[in-house]
């Protein structure tokens, strides 16, 4: 997990173009999804993390966005009320 604060534009754009982050996430909320989601381009950069994979997010406690990850999401919800 990578905190948005800590990293230049540039450098964000140089990880994502060498696949080094994959993900984003809100730090305070425990939701990730995909860095093309609108819901996720809303954030604060103070709340922004960034991801290289679903496992590294899932590690972390976060779990899947609604929006961007519908079928992930709702397997997730699935497994939360077991």
């Amino acid at each position: 997990m990578i905190k948005h604060v800590k990293l230049t534009s540039t450098s964000i754009k140089n990880q994502i173009k060498n696949n080094q982050i994959c993900f984003a996430g809100n730090n305070r909320l425990k939701i990730y999804g995909l860095l093309s989601c609108k819901s996720g381009k809303r954030m604060k950069r103070e709340t922004r993390v960034f991801f290289d994979s679903e496992k590294d997010a899932l590690e972390n406690g976060f779990r899947p966005c609604g929006h961007c990850l519908k079928e992930k999401y709702q397997q997730w919800i699935c497994s939360v009320q077991k």
